[in-house]
């Protein structure tokens, strides 16, 4: 009879503790689960709250340009269809920061987090499906900013040179320079189709530079045949290549002025290092340093030239020939060093360098982002949805702020491309660890 109680009890034990390993190895997945859905909920609302702000932003800087110039409406769509990369390559970070934030605020200031807690589970639990999500809208962001913000560039290029050529007066603004393939055209005011002040440079069908000063153009567009300036009281003068004191001049009342369609799908749409992916970036330095070494070789050739000069002038005496050329060679030797100093000054390359960092850097601001939110959102005591927002907004702005300052100082002053760029994710990565640390403590 004792045995039987025994093996009785035994069995209970036994399958108890099966159903406990059950438990614990099934709850995990389903917290996870919960954690991770209502991180996702949290993020899609605070992704469509930045998507909305950048994407106005996005509309209002296109609308000058294009809206005013009556652009029809299905090619408007087009050009916003394909800068959506841009915003949403800047909307995921900072949504993961705001919806994280929100997200465990709520569960402190409901007690969920210490519901979790004494139910034996740890920080860990809660950290793993937000480290998840921020390392998934990392990479997602990188491969948005990286694919197909390069691709959506290439298209709105293409739609808007086909712009260009049957609405040519979107290219026709106030106080502007614009290039064409041969032809420069630099206005002056603009009332409607009327420009003042304007000034035409081309080269004739002889090769001949020609400039063209008009008080006032009429723009039309011409269709097939390109953009039409009628100008009146103009004045024409040509001159030859080579002889450049063989000139001709003459002024007219009218003058009618075209440029072809041809011209003006020659003219390029500017394509910045922001606008490439990081490949491209990466070969462009590398052509950028070539370049840059062939330049600054070629100008020390010519300081060690008219140095050699200085000091055979030197060399031969008050009694030389050559003394009289003293100051004529001391003056190029200086005005050649000058523009040694210039040319290794130069920051072109040093632009490309910070924005390759910020390609990688802005998109993983997500993954750093996860830490400093998750701790501060376990701070939380009431409304922790509410105060989770506010702070990530903060947060978001003084992010921003810190890559706008850290570029112009890159630029500007010379701070090294990898602080400048990434200095704002170590802040938060690091103040995230250190607040979780002491979290985890207590």
């Amino acid at each position: 009879m004792l045995e039987k109680i025994i093996l009785y009890f035994k069995n209970i034990i036994i399958h108890r503790n099966n159903l406990l390993k059950i438990n614990i190895k099934f709850f995990p997945k389903t917290l996870f689960r919960y954690i991770l859905s209502e991180l996702l909920f949290s993020f899609f609302i605070c992704f469509l709250f930045f998507f909305f702000i950048f994407f106005v932003n996005q509309i209002l800087l296109m609308a000058k340009e294009v809206l005013e110039k009556q652009v029809p409406l299905p090619q408007v769509a087009l050009l916003i269809l394909f800068s959506l990369p841009t915003v949403i390559s800047f909307s995921a970070p900072f949504a993961c920061l705001v919806g994280t934030l929100m997200t465990i605020g709520r569960f402190t200031s409901d007690n969920e987090i210490l519901v979790m807690l004494t139910s034996g589970f740890s920080y860990k639990t809660i950290f793993m499906p937000a480290v998840v999500l921020g390392i998934t809208i990392s990479i997602i962001s990188f491969l948005v900013n990286d694919v197909l913000l390069p691709a959506g560039t290439v298209q709105f290029n293409r739609l808007w040179r086909q712009i260009m050529v049957t609405i040519p007066a979107v290219e026709m603004d106030a106080n502007s320079v614009k290039r064409f393939r041969d032809t420069v055209i630099i206005t002056g005011g603009v009332t409607g189709n009327i420009i003042e002040n304007v000034i035409i440079l081309d080269r004739t069908q002889d090769g001949e530079r020609r400039m063209i000063l008009a008080g006032s153009a009429e723009l039309k567009d011409s269709g097939r045949q390109g953009l039409s300036l009628n100008l009146e009281d103009s004045f024409i003068q040509s001159t030859k290549e080579v002889a450049r004191e063989d000139y001709d001049y003459a002024s007219m009342d009218l003058l009618q002025y075209w440029v072809s369609n041809e011209d003006i799908m020659q003219a390029s749409v500017p394509i910045s290092a922001r606008e490439m992916s990081s490949r491209d970036v990466h070969n462009s330095i590398k052509e950028r340093r070539v370049s840059l070494d062939r330049r600054i070789n070629t100008r020390k050739v010519r300081v060690i030239t008219h140095a050699v000069n200085l000091e055979n002038v030197l060399r031969g005496g008050p009694q030389s020939s050559t003394w009289n050329t003293k100051q004529n060679n001391i003056a190029n030797l200086s005005r050649e060093l000058q523009s040694l100093e210039t040319i290794k000054d130069d920051r072109s390359i040093t632009i490309y360098i910070i924005e390759l960092y910020r390609k990688f850097a802005v998109p993983f601001g997500a993954f750093s982002f996860i830490f400093l939110a998750v701790s501060l959102g376990l701070m939380a005591k009431k409304s922790g949805s509410t105060v989770g927002f506010i702070f990530g907004v903060i947060i978001s702005a003084l992010y921003w702020s810190m890559l706008y300052i850290g570029q112009m100082l890159g630029v500007r002053v010379g701070t090294p491309p990898f602080w400048s760029m990434w200095l704002p994710n170590i802040l938060c990565l690091s103040i995230g660890v250190v607040l979780s640390i002491i979290r985890v403590k207590k």
